[in-house]
Protein backbone atom coordinates (compact mmCIF):
# COMPACT_ATOMS: atom_id res chain seq x y z
CA UNK A 1 0.00 0.00 0.00
CA UNK A 2 1.24 3.46 -0.86
CA UNK A 3 1.01 6.59 1.23
CA UNK A 4 -2.25 8.45 1.60
CA UNK A 5 -2.74 11.51 -0.55
CA UNK A 6 -1.42 14.66 1.08
CA UNK A 7 -0.15 18.14 0.26
CA UNK A 8 2.04 20.71 1.96
CA UNK A 9 3.36 24.17 1.30
CA UNK A 10 6.65 24.09 -0.49
CA UNK A 11 9.66 24.40 1.74
CA UNK A 12 11.78 25.76 -1.10
CA UNK A 13 12.05 29.23 -2.55
CA UNK A 14 8.94 28.83 -4.72
CA UNK A 15 6.29 30.98 -3.05
CA UNK A 16 2.71 29.88 -3.53
CA UNK A 17 3.60 26.28 -4.37
CA UNK A 18 1.85 23.20 -3.02
CA UNK A 19 3.68 19.87 -3.09
CA UNK A 20 1.40 16.84 -3.47
CA UNK A 21 2.50 13.38 -2.44
CA UNK A 22 1.13 9.87 -1.98
CA UNK A 23 -1.58 8.25 -4.07
CA UNK A 24 -4.17 10.54 -5.65
CA UNK A 25 -6.66 7.70 -6.07
CA UNK A 26 -10.21 7.33 -4.83
CA UNK A 27 -9.29 4.86 -2.09
CA UNK A 28 -6.48 7.09 -0.73
CA UNK A 29 -7.90 10.61 -1.01
CA UNK A 30 -9.38 10.69 2.48
CA UNK A 31 -10.16 14.26 3.53
CA UNK A 32 -7.87 15.80 0.92
CA UNK A 33 -10.72 17.46 -1.07
CA UNK A 34 -12.10 19.11 2.11
CA UNK A 35 -8.65 20.33 3.14
CA UNK A 36 -8.08 21.81 -0.30
CA UNK A 37 -11.41 23.62 -0.15
CA UNK A 38 -10.46 25.03 3.23
CA UNK A 39 -6.96 26.13 2.20
CA UNK A 40 -6.68 29.95 2.36
CA UNK A 41 -3.19 30.66 1.08
CA UNK A 42 -2.24 31.96 -2.36
CA UNK A 43 -1.38 29.24 -4.84
CA UNK A 44 0.46 29.72 -8.10
CA UNK A 45 1.79 26.24 -8.78
CA UNK A 46 0.95 22.64 -7.93
CA UNK A 47 3.90 20.23 -7.87
CA UNK A 48 2.83 16.61 -8.42
CA UNK A 49 6.29 15.11 -8.98
CA UNK A 50 6.04 13.11 -5.72
CA UNK A 51 2.66 11.61 -6.53
CA UNK A 52 2.86 7.82 -6.75
CA UNK A 53 -0.41 7.25 -8.60
CA UNK A 54 -3.30 9.31 -9.90
CA UNK A 55 -6.68 8.18 -11.16
CA UNK A 56 -9.64 10.03 -12.69
CA UNK A 57 -11.05 11.16 -9.32
CA UNK A 58 -7.68 12.43 -8.17
CA UNK A 59 -7.13 14.24 -11.47
CA UNK A 60 -10.56 15.85 -11.13
CA UNK A 61 -9.79 17.05 -7.57
CA UNK A 62 -6.47 18.57 -8.67
CA UNK A 63 -7.95 20.11 -11.81
CA UNK A 64 -10.86 21.67 -9.95
CA UNK A 65 -8.55 23.19 -7.31
CA UNK A 66 -6.06 24.49 -9.90
CA UNK A 67 -8.86 25.97 -12.00
CA UNK A 68 -10.39 27.75 -8.99
CA UNK A 69 -7.04 29.23 -7.90
CA UNK A 70 -5.62 29.86 -11.37
CA UNK A 71 -2.60 27.70 -10.60
CA UNK A 72 -0.43 25.71 -12.97
CA UNK A 73 0.17 21.96 -12.60
CA UNK A 74 3.65 20.49 -12.95
CA UNK A 75 5.57 17.30 -12.32
CA UNK A 76 3.13 14.70 -13.64
CA UNK A 77 4.24 11.70 -15.64
CA UNK A 78 3.19 11.57 -19.31
CA UNK A 79 0.31 9.20 -18.49
CA UNK A 80 -0.83 11.38 -15.61
CA UNK A 81 -0.60 14.52 -17.76
CA UNK A 82 -2.69 12.86 -20.47
CA UNK A 83 -5.32 11.85 -17.90
CA UNK A 84 -5.42 15.40 -16.56
CA UNK A 85 -5.85 16.76 -20.11
CA UNK A 86 -8.82 14.45 -20.66
CA UNK A 87 -10.41 15.53 -17.39
CA UNK A 88 -9.88 19.20 -18.28
CA UNK A 89 -11.35 18.66 -21.74
CA UNK A 90 -14.48 17.12 -20.24
CA UNK A 91 -14.96 20.03 -17.85
CA UNK A 92 -17.35 21.89 -20.12
CA UNK A 93 -20.56 23.59 -19.19
CA UNK A 94 -23.65 21.86 -20.55
CA UNK A 95 -26.52 24.04 -21.67
CA UNK A 96 -29.97 22.79 -20.75
CA UNK A 97 -31.42 24.27 -23.91
CA UNK A 98 -29.70 24.26 -27.31
CA UNK A 99 -28.47 27.54 -28.67
CA UNK A 100 -30.93 29.34 -30.88
CA UNK A 101 -30.25 28.94 -34.58
CA UNK A 102 -32.26 30.88 -37.10
CA UNK A 103 -34.43 28.78 -39.44
CA UNK A 104 -32.55 30.04 -42.50
CA UNK A 105 -29.18 29.05 -41.02
CA UNK A 106 -30.51 25.65 -40.01
CA UNK A 107 -31.98 24.98 -43.46
CA UNK A 108 -28.78 26.07 -45.20
CA UNK A 109 -26.76 23.88 -42.87
CA UNK A 110 -28.94 20.84 -43.57
CA UNK A 111 -28.74 21.46 -47.32
CA UNK A 112 -24.96 21.76 -47.10
CA UNK A 113 -24.70 18.54 -45.07
CA UNK A 114 -26.90 16.74 -47.59
CA UNK A 115 -24.73 17.93 -50.49
CA UNK A 116 -21.54 16.78 -48.73
CA UNK A 117 -23.07 13.38 -47.96
CA UNK A 118 -24.27 13.05 -51.57
CA UNK A 119 -20.78 13.67 -52.97
CA UNK A 120 -19.20 11.35 -50.42
CA UNK A 121 -21.69 8.62 -51.35
CA UNK A 122 -21.05 9.15 -55.06
CA UNK A 123 -17.32 8.90 -54.43
CA UNK A 124 -17.84 5.69 -52.45
CA UNK A 125 -20.04 4.24 -55.19
CA UNK A 126 -17.40 4.94 -57.81
CA UNK A 127 -14.77 3.25 -55.66
CA UNK A 128 -17.07 0.28 -55.09
CA UNK A 129 -17.70 0.06 -58.84
CA UNK A 130 -13.94 -0.08 -59.39
CA UNK A 131 -13.58 -2.84 -56.78
CA UNK A 132 -16.38 -4.80 -58.49
CA UNK A 133 -14.67 -4.47 -61.87
CA UNK A 134 -11.39 -5.67 -60.34
CA UNK A 135 -13.19 -8.66 -58.81
CA UNK A 136 -14.75 -9.44 -62.19
CA UNK A 137 -11.32 -9.28 -63.83
CA UNK A 138 -9.93 -11.66 -61.21
CA UNK A 139 -12.75 -14.14 -61.84
CA UNK A 140 -12.21 -13.93 -65.61
CA UNK A 141 -8.50 -14.67 -65.17
CA UNK A 142 -9.20 -17.44 -62.65
CA UNK A 143 -12.54 -19.07 -63.58
CA UNK A 144 -12.30 -21.47 -60.65
CA UNK A 145 -13.09 -18.55 -58.31
CA UNK A 146 -16.48 -18.00 -59.94
CA UNK A 147 -19.34 -18.86 -57.54
CA UNK A 148 -21.67 -20.56 -59.99
CA UNK A 149 -24.17 -21.88 -57.43
CA UNK A 150 -24.41 -18.53 -55.68
CA UNK A 151 -24.98 -16.73 -58.98
CA UNK A 152 -27.70 -19.16 -60.09
CA UNK A 153 -29.41 -18.77 -56.72
CA UNK A 154 -29.36 -14.98 -57.19
CA UNK A 155 -30.88 -15.51 -60.65
CA UNK A 156 -33.82 -17.23 -59.01
CA UNK A 157 -34.25 -14.58 -56.32
CA UNK A 158 -33.87 -11.57 -58.64
CA UNK A 159 -35.61 -12.97 -61.71
CA UNK A 160 -37.84 -16.00 -61.34
CA UNK A 161 -39.36 -14.99 -58.01
CA UNK A 162 -40.13 -11.52 -59.36
CA UNK A 163 -42.04 -12.60 -62.45
CA UNK A 164 -45.44 -12.53 -60.76
CA UNK A 165 -45.29 -9.05 -59.23
CA UNK A 166 -43.66 -7.58 -62.35
CA UNK A 167 -46.36 -9.10 -64.55
CA UNK A 168 -49.14 -7.66 -62.39
CA UNK A 169 -47.52 -4.22 -62.24
CA UNK A 170 -46.80 -4.14 -65.98
CA UNK A 171 -50.29 -5.30 -66.98
CA UNK A 172 -51.89 -2.56 -64.90
CA UNK A 173 -49.48 0.05 -66.25
CA UNK A 174 -50.41 -0.96 -69.79
CA UNK A 175 -54.10 -0.55 -68.94
CA UNK A 176 -53.49 2.87 -67.37
CA UNK A 177 -51.47 4.12 -70.36
CA UNK A 178 -54.10 2.94 -72.83
CA UNK A 179 -56.99 4.34 -70.82
CA UNK A 180 -55.45 7.76 -70.26
CA UNK A 181 -54.22 7.95 -73.85
CA UNK A 182 -57.63 7.01 -75.23
CA UNK A 183 -59.37 9.66 -73.12
CA UNK A 184 -57.08 12.40 -74.37
CA UNK A 185 -56.94 11.26 -78.00
CA UNK A 186 -60.73 10.88 -78.18
CA UNK A 187 -60.98 14.70 -78.10
CA UNK A 188 -59.32 14.73 -81.54
CA UNK A 189 -60.95 11.61 -82.92
CA UNK A 190 -57.61 9.80 -82.87
CA UNK A 191 -58.32 6.86 -80.54
CA UNK A 192 -56.50 4.55 -82.97
CA UNK A 193 -53.20 6.19 -82.04
CA UNK A 194 -53.56 4.73 -78.54
CA UNK A 195 -51.81 1.68 -79.98
CA UNK A 196 -48.83 3.83 -80.97
CA UNK A 197 -48.71 5.31 -77.48
CA UNK A 198 -48.83 1.96 -75.71
CA UNK A 199 -46.29 0.26 -77.98
CA UNK A 200 -43.63 2.93 -78.04
CA UNK A 201 -43.93 4.07 -74.44
CA UNK A 202 -43.75 0.60 -72.91
CA UNK A 203 -40.92 -0.72 -75.09
CA UNK A 204 -38.84 2.42 -74.97
CA UNK A 205 -39.33 3.78 -71.45
CA UNK A 206 -41.82 2.51 -68.91
CA UNK A 207 -41.27 -1.23 -69.34
CA UNK A 208 -37.60 -1.06 -68.35
CA UNK A 209 -37.92 1.91 -65.99
CA UNK A 210 -40.73 0.50 -63.87
CA UNK A 211 -39.04 -2.89 -63.80
CA UNK A 212 -35.84 -1.24 -62.55
CA UNK A 213 -37.77 0.53 -59.80
CA UNK A 214 -39.43 -2.73 -58.80
CA UNK A 215 -36.11 -4.61 -58.77
CA UNK A 216 -34.50 -1.82 -56.74
CA UNK A 217 -37.24 -2.01 -54.12
CA UNK A 218 -37.32 -5.78 -54.06
CA UNK A 219 -33.79 -7.06 -54.75
CA UNK A 220 -31.66 -3.98 -54.04
CA UNK A 221 -33.09 -3.75 -50.53
CA UNK A 222 -32.55 -7.48 -50.04
CA UNK A 223 -28.88 -7.15 -51.06
CA UNK A 224 -28.32 -4.34 -48.56
CA UNK A 225 -30.11 -6.15 -45.73
CA UNK A 226 -28.33 -9.45 -46.34
CA UNK A 227 -24.82 -7.99 -46.54
CA UNK A 228 -25.53 -5.59 -43.66
CA UNK A 229 -26.57 -8.48 -41.41
CA UNK A 230 -23.47 -10.41 -42.43
CA UNK A 231 -21.36 -7.39 -41.51
CA UNK A 232 -22.97 -7.19 -38.06
CA UNK A 233 -22.46 -10.88 -37.38
CA UNK A 234 -18.82 -10.55 -38.55
CA UNK A 235 -19.28 -13.13 -41.31
CA UNK A 236 -17.63 -10.77 -43.80
CA UNK A 237 -14.59 -10.37 -41.51
CA UNK A 238 -14.44 -14.13 -41.09
CA UNK A 239 -14.38 -14.58 -44.87
CA UNK A 240 -11.46 -12.17 -45.14
CA UNK A 241 -9.67 -14.04 -42.34
CA UNK A 242 -9.83 -17.36 -44.18
CA UNK A 243 -8.72 -15.75 -47.45
CA UNK A 244 -12.08 -15.47 -49.26
CA UNK A 245 -12.74 -12.17 -51.00
CA UNK A 246 -16.21 -10.78 -50.09
CA UNK A 247 -16.27 -8.93 -53.40
CA UNK A 248 -15.92 -12.19 -55.32
CA UNK A 249 -18.10 -14.35 -53.08
CA UNK A 250 -20.88 -11.95 -52.07
CA UNK A 251 -20.97 -8.86 -54.27
CA UNK A 252 -20.13 -10.17 -57.73
CA UNK A 253 -22.89 -12.86 -57.90
CA UNK A 254 -25.52 -10.30 -56.90
CA UNK A 255 -24.34 -7.62 -59.32
CA UNK A 256 -24.07 -10.14 -62.17
CA UNK A 257 -27.56 -11.47 -61.48
CA UNK A 258 -29.11 -8.00 -61.51
CA UNK A 259 -27.16 -6.98 -64.63
CA UNK A 260 -27.91 -10.08 -66.70
CA UNK A 261 -31.56 -10.46 -65.73
CA UNK A 262 -32.66 -6.85 -66.13
CA UNK A 263 -32.85 -7.05 -69.97
CA UNK A 264 -34.98 -10.19 -69.73
CA UNK A 265 -37.22 -8.72 -67.04
CA UNK A 266 -37.52 -5.44 -68.96
CA UNK A 267 -38.54 -7.20 -72.16
CA UNK A 268 -40.96 -9.40 -70.22
CA UNK A 269 -42.51 -6.34 -68.55
CA UNK A 270 -42.84 -4.53 -71.89
CA UNK A 271 -44.69 -7.46 -73.46
CA UNK A 272 -47.05 -7.74 -70.48
CA UNK A 273 -47.70 -3.97 -70.62
CA UNK A 274 -48.58 -4.25 -74.32
CA UNK A 275 -50.99 -7.07 -73.46
CA UNK A 276 -52.59 -4.84 -70.84
CA UNK A 277 -52.96 -2.04 -73.37
CA UNK A 278 -54.37 -4.50 -75.90
CA UNK A 279 -56.94 -5.68 -73.37
CA UNK A 280 -58.09 -2.13 -72.69
CA UNK A 281 -58.26 -1.27 -76.40
CA UNK A 282 -60.30 -4.40 -77.05
CA UNK A 283 -62.68 -3.80 -74.14
CA UNK A 284 -63.04 -0.02 -74.42
CA UNK A 285 -62.27 0.97 -78.01
CA UNK A 286 -63.42 -2.16 -79.80
CA UNK A 287 -60.03 -2.77 -81.43
CA UNK A 288 -59.58 -6.56 -81.85
CA UNK A 289 -56.29 -8.16 -80.77
CA UNK A 290 -55.36 -9.04 -84.37
CA UNK A 291 -55.61 -5.40 -85.43
CA UNK A 292 -53.75 -4.28 -82.33
CA UNK A 293 -50.82 -6.63 -82.99
CA UNK A 294 -50.66 -5.71 -86.66
CA UNK A 295 -50.63 -2.03 -85.80
CA UNK A 296 -47.90 -2.54 -83.20
CA UNK A 297 -45.70 -4.18 -85.83
CA UNK A 298 -46.22 -1.24 -88.18
CA UNK A 299 -45.72 1.72 -85.82
CA UNK A 300 -43.09 0.53 -83.33
CA UNK A 301 -39.55 0.65 -84.77
CA UNK A 302 -37.03 -1.96 -83.76
CA UNK A 303 -34.86 0.82 -82.31
CA UNK A 304 -37.36 1.21 -79.46
CA UNK A 305 -36.64 -2.36 -78.42
CA UNK A 306 -32.90 -1.73 -78.71
CA UNK A 307 -33.19 1.37 -76.51
CA UNK A 308 -34.83 -0.63 -73.73
CA UNK A 309 -32.38 -3.50 -74.01
CA UNK A 310 -29.37 -1.15 -73.89
CA UNK A 311 -30.59 0.65 -70.78
CA UNK A 312 -31.63 -2.46 -68.88
CA UNK A 313 -28.19 -3.95 -67.98
CA UNK A 314 -26.90 -0.53 -66.91
CA UNK A 315 -29.89 -0.12 -64.60
CA UNK A 316 -29.32 -3.63 -63.24
CA UNK A 317 -25.65 -2.93 -62.51
CA UNK A 318 -26.54 0.31 -60.73
CA UNK A 319 -29.14 -1.44 -58.57
CA UNK A 320 -26.79 -4.27 -57.64
CA UNK A 321 -23.85 -2.00 -56.86
CA UNK A 322 -25.95 0.45 -54.81
CA UNK A 323 -27.51 -2.35 -52.75
CA UNK A 324 -24.22 -4.15 -52.09
CA UNK A 325 -22.37 -0.89 -51.39
CA UNK A 326 -24.84 0.20 -48.72
CA UNK A 327 -24.89 -3.26 -47.19
CA UNK A 328 -21.10 -3.30 -46.87
CA UNK A 329 -21.21 0.09 -45.11
CA UNK A 330 -23.20 -1.22 -42.13
CA UNK A 331 -21.36 -0.81 -38.84
CA UNK A 332 -22.25 -0.60 -35.19
CA UNK A 333 -25.82 -1.74 -34.58
CA UNK A 334 -28.91 -3.26 -36.16
CA UNK A 335 -30.46 0.16 -36.72
CA UNK A 336 -27.95 0.78 -39.47
CA UNK A 337 -29.26 -2.22 -41.39
CA UNK A 338 -32.61 -0.47 -41.77
CA UNK A 339 -31.15 2.93 -42.61
CA UNK A 340 -28.67 1.50 -45.13
CA UNK A 341 -31.41 -0.58 -46.76
CA UNK A 342 -33.52 2.53 -47.18
CA UNK A 343 -30.54 4.42 -48.59
CA UNK A 344 -29.87 1.60 -51.07
CA UNK A 345 -33.40 1.76 -52.48
CA UNK A 346 -33.49 5.57 -52.64
CA UNK A 347 -30.08 5.85 -54.27
CA UNK A 348 -30.75 3.10 -56.78
CA UNK A 349 -34.06 4.61 -57.89
CA UNK A 350 -32.55 8.10 -58.05
CA UNK A 351 -29.59 6.96 -60.14
CA UNK A 352 -31.84 4.92 -62.44
CA UNK A 353 -34.04 7.94 -63.15
CA UNK A 354 -31.04 10.22 -63.69
CA UNK A 355 -29.43 7.73 -66.08
CA UNK A 356 -32.73 7.29 -67.89
CA UNK A 357 -32.80 11.03 -68.55
CA UNK A 358 -29.23 10.90 -69.91
CA UNK A 359 -30.13 7.94 -72.11
CA UNK A 360 -33.16 9.82 -73.48
CA UNK A 361 -30.97 12.76 -74.49
CA UNK A 362 -28.27 10.49 -75.90
CA UNK A 363 -30.61 8.38 -78.04
CA UNK A 364 -32.32 11.49 -79.35
CA UNK A 365 -28.92 12.91 -80.25
CA UNK A 366 -27.93 9.80 -82.24
CA UNK A 367 -31.31 9.70 -83.99
CA UNK A 368 -33.00 6.79 -82.19
CA UNK A 369 -36.32 8.58 -81.70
Amino acid sequence: MGAKADFAESGGSGAGTLDFSGRLALSDLGDLPDRLDAYQGDVERLDLSAVERIDTIGAWVVHRFAKARGASIEGLSPDGAHLLEQVAASDQSVSVRPHYVSPLTRVLGEVGDAVVIAFQTLYGLLGFLGATVIALGTVIRHPSKFRFNATVQRFEVVGVSALGIIALMSFLIGIVIAQQGAVQLRQFGAEAFTINLVGRLTLRELGVLMTAIMVAGRSGSAFAAQLGTMKLTEEVDAMRTIGVSPMEALVLPRVMAATLLMPLLGFYASIISILGGMFLCWASLGIPPETFVQRIREVVPITDLFVGLVKAPVFGAIIGIAGCFQGMQVEGDAEQVGSRTTSAVVQAIFLVIVLDAFFAVFFTWIGWI
